[in-house]
């Protein structure tokens, strides 16, 4: 199945669940996109709490996509990531359009 997963908040706990989720959806063999959006785009960097950058890492190594609204990057004065790609309305349209399933956290 192909799960696709709006992640819109940076709370830690919250990016940090989402990210399990999608690493056990991985390892049940389906494929996971997120989209980061609003706030969530901070959850990438948030170093505060080191369980969020385990659980991002491990995702993105058993092929996890993460996708970033640039926008929401720009306006946050953020520069983009080595471990998520820039993208747009029109990705996460995309996203949401080649899903079976999606999932929003925040």
């Amino acid at each position: 199945m192909k799960i696709g997963i709006i992640l819109n908040t940076s709370d830690a706990e919250t990016c940090w669940n989402c990210f399990r989720f999608g690493n056990e959806a991985i390892s049940k063999n389906h494929s996971v996109k997120v989209f980061l959006l609003g706030s969530g785009v901070e959850s990438v960097n948030d170093s505060k709490f080191p369980l969020l950058e385990g659980s991002i890492k491990k995702f993105v190594k058993n092929s996890g996509i993460i996708l970033a609204c640039g926008t929401c990057l720009k306006i946050r004065g953020k520069e983009e990531s080595n471990i998520c790609l820039v993208s747009a309305m029109e990705d996460m349209l995309k996203l949401v359009e080649e899903s079976d399933k999606v999932l929003t956290f925040g």
